[in-house]
């Protein structure tokens, strides 16, 4: 993720709004489009260096051998799209909140969206004690 104090902040913020039954201020408006934005940056990101990793490029060129080594199959394909689906769940949940008329369903849909599309980025993410990826946590070059 871009910033790692985005989703503590949006968290905490929408839910102390949902908690304390907050108006829903400009500041939370800004908050929710600067996450949604810095996703949809890291998306981007994460896209120009899919199409430029030796990984993917050995995925697609040698299908028949990856499908045995579970790791090129994960950065070709889930986690690319496990990626796209959690910008997807928060592109929706943005969306949704700004067409909400009472600020409690705006936090609300916020928090759940939102929060989805987090546990989405944390499954995407190859931890090196992931079962879907074996990558350690600091390369040795």
């Amino acid at each position: 993720m871009a910033c790692p104090c985005c989703p503590i902040a949006f968290y905490h913020n929408f839910h102390r709004g949902i908690l304390y039954k907050k108006r829903f201020s400009k500041s939370d408006n800004k908050l929710r489009h600067r996450t949604a934005t810095i996703a949809h940056i890291q998306l981007i990101i994460g896209i120009l260096l899919y199409l430029k990793s030796p990984i993917v490029s050995y995925f697609f060129n040698n299908k028949t051998e990856s499908s045995t080594n579970w790791d090129p199959t994960f950065y070709g394909v889930v986690h690319i799209s496990l990626m796209i689906l959690a910008i997807v769940t928060i592109t929706i949940g943005s969306a949704k909140a700004k067409r909400q008329n009472q600020d409690l369903d705006k936090f609300k849909t916020m928090l759940l969206w939102y929060s989805v599309g987090l546990m989405i980025i944390l499954i995407a993410i190859p931890w090196p004690f992931s079962p879907l990826a074996n990558r350690p946590l600091i390369r040795p070059f």
